[in-house]
């Protein structure tokens, strides 16, 4: 092959992982959704950035950087909601049920905002959620959580939501707010408490958290305040098409369709949520801008 070609190949297999990665996606998404184009592995996409090629660097990998280092030697604490309540109480549940567990946390912005972020991480789809607050109380979580069941009804609720793990924080101190159906009859979901500073034990929606603040970055000054629901329906969108390497490829949005069928379009439904093509897919702020822009609101910076 003239030496010609090959420098375009190589400027193009560039270019293609530039853009891929400053929409932020992982090296393994893009090779295993690129295998035609590149047909190069994920290993060789690290590779190349952290050899600089193409003016890349590994300050772009989210994932290289975004985590603290872990202290060790903490003793766990269990939680003041009571044994019943408790981690160790959660672990000695089946497998089976634990592996349909919902982790649910907040996101918050600046010290200054009222609003805040209610995240659901359902575990067999890996599908995040994500509603606003208007303020981070456990009047606010108990008022999601009755939106989510007058959308779904107490058995679609059930069988998304039946089981939640958060951690200890106050806005999710009122368990029977939280446990109790809207419409007064037996509870719709069981809760369990983290031990405390243990946010670890509901590592997945923590993790998550990470791809969830490359859409709203912490740091930057984002007003949470200006956050509405169409805002949160475009973070899922985005977030929920993302395709997982833990999933085969597969997307969290395509993992619920095939877990929940019929429920997961009504979830969607509720929350606005959109499946995006891989070749839109923009895990920045820019996402949320842009669709900002399109329904004239301000910009968030």
């Amino acid at each position: 092959m003239p030496k010609l070609s090959i420098k375009r190949l190589l400027h193009t297999a560039l270019a293609t992982i530039r853009s891929d990665i400053a929409r932020g996606l992982s090296p393994a998404q893009i090779a295993r959704a690129r295998t035609d184009g590149l047909g190069m592995s994920a290993s060789t996409i690290y590779r190349w950035v952290e050899a600089g090629y193409g003016g890349m660097s590994n300050a772009e990998l989210r994932r290289k950087v975004g985590y603290k280092a872990r202290r060790h030697g903490v003793r766990a604490t269990p939680t003041a909601h009571g044994p019943e309540r408790s981690y160790e109480a959660f672990s000695a549940l089946p497998e089976e049920e634990r592996a349909c567990a919902c982790e649910m946390d907040t996101v918050v912005g600046r010290s200054a905002d009222t609003r805040c972020v209610l995240t659901l991480y359902l575990r067999p789809a890996r599908f995040q959620l994500a509603m606003c607050l208007p303020e981070k109380t456990s009047g606010a979580v108990a008022a999601a959580l009755d939106s989510l069941e007058a959308a779904l009804g107490r058995e679609g609720f059930q069988r998304l939501f039946g089981l939640l793990l958060t951690d200890n924080g106050t806005e999710f101190a009122d368990t029977s707010a939280i446990e109790a159906s809207r419409d007064g009859g037996r509870a719709r979901t069981r809760v369990y408490y983290c031990d405390v500073r243990m946010s670890q034990q509901k590592a997945r929606c923590e993790r998550n958290h990470v791809e969830l603040r490359k859409l709203l970055p912490k740091g930057r000054g984002i007003p949470f305040d200006l956050l509405d629901d169409h805002d949160m329906a475009c973070v899922m969108g985005e977030l929920d098409s993302e395709p997982r390497p833990s999933l085969g490829g597969l997307t969290p949005v395509a993992m619920l369709r095939a877990a929940y069928g019929p429920l997961a379009e009504d979830l969607m439904d509720a929350l606005g949520v959109e499946d995006v093509p891989y070749e839109e897919l923009d895990l920045t702020l820019r996402a949320v801008e842009a669709e900002r822009r399109e329904r004239g609101e301000a910009p968030l910076l």
